[in-house]
């Protein structure tokens, strides 16, 4: 267990090491993202069941109940000690839940998917497979919430770079990851939505970025997709 500790600590230091540029923390971004999912969802998606997939140590995971309480949650992952982790430190009476991706086979089983950060690690090759994977796991009507890194954002590049685990990632820009979601069969509910343009440096401005997400310059952005 102590080791397990340990390489999530090493793991905060090496997220840690990037994102203070930003002069946030994680869980700034992670609160991001869920409130304006949340809204962006609100009366149009009863979510009873949400698949977390490349879920890390958990920490989004377990965050996800205060924005969707009535969820149960699966994460899956294929680092097996992040998963360890996550299943000491992050998980709810049974409400969360988490499977190796090697065991995932799960079909029409969730009506939330959320994705964070994770297709630009995964190979050119596999990533049309990883989609089938969450497809066929959503319910019919179901949705997916895919969340990528911001490639037109020169703040984003910078902090990718000071990442060790990110700085060989093959980012999407919002025009590849968009022409995925339809070849797997998504249909696109939204437009792109941009998050995260200005630092804590310039947080006075902040109260803007809600009439410029449509605008390709913040540091994420994300695609709510509906099977």
């Amino acid at each position: 267990m102590e080791a397990l500790f340990d390489k999530s600590k090493e793991y905060d230091e090496m997220l840690n090491k990037g994102i203070s540029l930003s002069g946030e923390d994680k869980y700034f971004f992670i609160h991001g993202r869920f409130k304006d999912l949340a809204k962006n969802l609100s009366n149009k998606l009863t979510v009873h069941s949400i698949l977390d997939f490349g879920c890390g140590i958990g920490d989004a995971t377990m965050l996800l109940k205060q924005y969707f309480p009535d969820a149960v949650i699966v994460g899956t992952d294929t680092a097996d000690e992040a998963l360890s982790y996550a299943r000491i430190k992050n998980s709810d009476n049974g409400r969360i839940n988490y499977t190796e991706l090697k065991n995932f086979s799960t079909k029409n089983t969730f009506d939330l998917c959320f994705v964070n950060g994770v297709f630009h690690h995964i190979p050119l090759e596999q990533r049309a497979e990883a989609l089938k994977l969450i497809y066929d796991a959503l319910k019919p009507g179901g949705v997916l919430a895919l969340f990528e890194n911001n490639p037109i954002n020169p703040g984003t590049r910078m902090v990718m770079k000071r990442i060790p685990f990110d700085r060989d990632a093959i980012v999407l820009y919002p025009a590849e990851t968009k022409k995925l979601l339809k070849t797997a069969g998504f249909n696109l509910i939204y437009p792109p939505r941009f998050l995260f343009y200005f630092p804590a440096l310039l947080a006075f401005l902040r109260p803007f970025e809600k009439i410029l997400m449509r605008l390709p310059f913040g540091a994420q952005y994300y695609f709510i997709a509906k099977k």
